[in-house]
Parts: C-alpha cells; structure tokens; sequence
C-alpha cells in the first residue's frame, strides 16, 4: 500500500510539474528539440527526486534499526540485501511513474501550448 502511495505521490508530483512547463515545454519542441530530449527531461527530474528520497529513505531505514536493535534481540543494522532491493524496487516503480507524465510532455502540441494561458 505505501508503494502504490509513493507512486501515485511522485506521478502526481511530476504531472503537476510538467503541467506548471508546458509553456517552456512547447517552445523547446517548436525550436526543434526531439521528444527523446523532453523525455530525458522529464525523466532528469524524476531521477533526481528518486535519488534524494532513495538515499534519505535509506538513511532513516538504517538509523530506525539501530534503534529496534537496542530494543529487539536479533535485528541487524545492515540488511545490505534488503535495503538495496528495496531501493532498486522503489527507483524503478518511480521511474515508471514519470514515464507517463514524459510522454505527455513529448506529446506537447507547440501551438496549443504557446496559445494557452
């Protein structure tokens, strides 16, 4: 369940972003810029909010066991199985979330998106 609220969160997180762009998204695609540019784009920016949570959610993961540990017998600090899995499962279900907000972007009409305001 948290793993479908992260994804929604970061699909919403991007949708809004590219719909606050569309503006300075059109004139990259009217002066010629390839959709596969918008999607790196796009995808940049997902990225770069993926890895700033990945590595404080790592962080918060691994200090929360220090602290079971001092109340638990048999918890381990460093589950470096699980703690990348966990990070290379939620990396990529995020990425899969902004693929669609970037292709909506790559898909931006130039004209539709100059004459909107």
């Amino acid at each position: 369940m948290a793993l479908l609220l992260g994804i929604v969160g970061l699909y919403g997180v991007i949708a809004y972003s590219v719909g606050q762009r569309t503006r300075e998204i059109g004139v990259r695609i009217a002066l010629g810029a390839a959709p596969g540019t918008v999607y790196r784009l796009i995808l940049r920016q997902a990225g770069q909010l993926l890895g700033i949570g990945v590595v404080l959610g790592l962080t918060a993961a691994v200090g929360a066991a220090g602290f079971m540990r001092s109340l638990l017998f048999g918890v381990q600090n460093w589950d470096i199985q699980t703690l990348v899995s966990v990070a290379v499962l939620l990396a990529t279900a995020g990425l899969v979330a902004s693929f669609f907000p970037a292709r909506h972007a790559a898909t931006v009409n130039p004209v539709d998106a100059l004459r909107a305001e």
